[in-house]
């Protein structure tokens, strides 16, 4: 465009381009420019980027004034750094005073740092981490006497150890007793002798007579 113009005065430049660039979708994009242009310590240099957004206004709006564009900048460094330059810089003041002071806070000390952290890029997902709930993993109380766990050993209708094994003593007495009358109605085995060869003589008697009823009888 210069090559087919040539050499002009900046009105005659701005008069050429209001009716190409000077557009609503030229002013949104120049709006949304500025407001996502926040100052950060660790990617932007003071000089370039305070002269960066002073054009952006002018551009948009060449009837503000100088004092307002610097407040509108100020705006975008943060409280701590945009309270620091004010209370260096006290109005009036010129854009190279906002600048200067911009650069020597920004170097010389912490302010303004970590203000604005960008968003993080891919997020993990964090499971929540659940903690153990005591009151809930307590074992249930149980009766050291029977083990059982709907009530205590104070109240445990089992007996105690002690008269368990007075009761076993009992207990071993009492069979022991029964033994011994047991052993005393049993008939000894002498006792029995008798009987078992009363029986023999008996039988044998019957066999006698047996064979003497078969006899041939002899006459005298």
């Amino acid at each position: 465009m210069r090559q087919d113009h040539g050499k002009h005065s900046w009105p005659w430049w701005k008069e050429q381009t209001i009716p190409k660039w000077e557009n609503d979708p030229w002013r949104f994009k120049m709006e949304n420019s500025f407001e996502e242009a926040i100052f950060n310590i660790e990617r932007d240099r003071p000089m370039s980027w305070f002269l960066k957004q002073k054009e952006r206004l002018t551009a948009l709006h060449p009837d503000m004034s100088e004092t307002m564009v610097h407040k509108r900048i100020l705006r975008k460094c943060g409280g701590d750094l945009e309270h620091a330059i004010r209370r260096i810089c006290i109005e009036p003041c010129s854009t190279e005073d906002y600048i200067n002071a911009m650069e020597d806070i920004t170097t010389r000390t912490k302010i303004g740092r970590n203000w604005y952290k960008p968003p993080m890029e891919n997020k993990t997902s964090r499971k929540p981490i659940t903690k153990p709930n005591k009151a809930h993993d307590k074992a249930p109380f149980k009766c050291h006497k029977c083990g059982s766990t709907s009530h205590f050993a104070n109240t445990c209708p089992k007996k105690t150890r002690i008269n368990e094994i007075e009761i076993e003593k009992d207990y071993t007495k009492e069979t022991n007793n029964v033994s011994i009358h047991e052993i005393d109605s049993k008939p000894s085995e002498e006792e029995e002798l008798p009987d078992e060869l009363s029986i023999e003589n008996i039988n044998v008697s019957f066999k006698v007579i047996e064979v003497h009823t078969h006899l041939p009888q002899y006459s005298d």
